[in-house]
């Protein structure tokens, strides 16, 4: 219950926090010879020429709900004035806010806000969906189990060989640490864990390294293997410490993922940028801020695409709108980059599909950054 109160509370903090970010619309209105009662300038409509407030301050209870709809659903009207553009022509839609046509649309900056808000809250009352996020923590839980059992045993393990190491040991003490050490290595088996190993062995594997596999993703399982059996010596302490953490407590780490993902999304659009300049380089028709309007409207979009997939998961619907989703998500950055640049078909096309490759570069380097501030932290 709480979660769900959190959800909404998330989702109403978008619609607040978009419409501060927001200009409201002008307008007029007969307030001739009033005064603001913020600034005190004479008013000559119905906001402040000055300071911007409304001339109309109202203190009613039924106001407060009047704000509230607004906040969410209306962003003082632009909201449907931006979202049909932004899901059929966002070319257009673009193009127009860079060229200036602004007081009707809602900017990029405060829409992906929204947007950013508006998954989170959706998330946290739904889910990710498909049992993916139960099967990541299942995982996650397991494996930390797992290691903590593993460093305990090895510690043992370690305390035994040092002991038999002595030149001195009694025979019988002997045969009762190798009796020791026998049956931490059978309970490690029955448990479900590595076998704990001496140091000679760990630091022979060490030396060695993972073997080079031809296939890539069997390479992957057996480096990450490895690196889980033996102790990070990247040389840079840091890195290393935070290494042992995320494999101490793959849990923890999941969980700082999820919340830094949330607080952290503003950072794909700079990571986004560079790969913009590269599709028009050393174009002097456009310029960075253009890049800008493009990403965060885009990323504004998909996300918001998301979330209506999400939602319809729940429902019958849900294969073919994750069907049509995946088919529709290229079309739009096809349609958005021939409106935005008037690049030609043939342009759009090849300049989509270095986009589709660019984006998944781009959320490969976001996820990145999230582990590296997960294992940190």
């Amino acid at each position: 219950m709480s979660g769900d109160i959190e959800s909404i509370g998330a989702a109403i903090t978008a619609g607040l926090a978009g419409s501060a970010v927001e200009p409201r619309h002008g307008g007029t209105g007969g307030h001739g010879g009033e005064r603001c009662l913020n600034c005190g300038t004479s008013l000559v409509g119905s906001h402040c020429h000055r300071c911007g407030q409304k001339a109309d301050v109202h203190r009613s209870f039924g106001a407060i709900g009047h704000d509230l709809v607004h906040a969410i659903f209306h962003f003082e009207g632009k909201l449907w004035n931006t979202l049909p553009l932004l899901a059929w022509r966002p070319g257009d839609l673009t193009r127009r806010y860079i060229h200036g046509e602004r007081a009707r649309f809602i900017s990029p900056l405060a829409l992906f806000l929204f947007a950013v808000f508006l998954t989170y809250a959706v998330l946290a009352m739904v889910g990710a969906g498909g049992g993916l996020g139960q099967e990541l923590n299942k995982a996650a839980a397991e494996q930390t189990r797992a290691a903590a059992i593993k460093d305990s045993m090895q510690d043992e393990v370690d305390r035994i060989d040092i002991e038999l190491a002595k030149k001195n040991l009694p025979a019988a003490r002997r045969g009762e640490l190798q009796a020791e050490r026998d049956t931490l290595q059978k309970s490690a088996g029955y448990l479900g864990v590595a076998r704990s190993r001496s140091k000679a062995e760990r630091d022979a594997e060490r030396a060695l390294g993972p073997p080079v596999l031809s296939d890539p993703t069997d390479q992957i399982e057996t480096s990450a293997a490895f690196i889980a059996r033996n102790k990070s010596d990247t040389g840079i302490a840091f890195i290393d410490h935070g290494m042992e953490k995320a494999l101490a407590n793959p849990a923890l780490i999941l969980y700082k993922v999820q919340a830094n993902a949330y607080k952290f999304a503003w950072a794909l659009i700079p990571l986004s940028l560079p790969f913009m300049w590269l599709l028009y380089p050393f174009s002097r028709r456009f310029h960075t801020y253009d890049h800008f309007v493009f990403v965060t409207y885009s990323i504004s979009f998909m996300l918001l695409m998301f979330v209506v997939v999400r939602l319809l998961n729940l429902t019958i619907f849900g294969e073919l709108a994750t069907f049509a989703a995946l088919f529709y998500a290229p079309f739009h950055m096809y349609r958005q980059l021939r409106g935005a640049y008037r690049s030609s078909r043939i342009g759009a096309l090849a300049r989509t599909s270095l986009l589709l490759l660019f984006s998944l570069f781009a959320v490969i380097m976001f996820m990145l950054l999230l582990l590296a501030l997960g294992a940190a932290g």
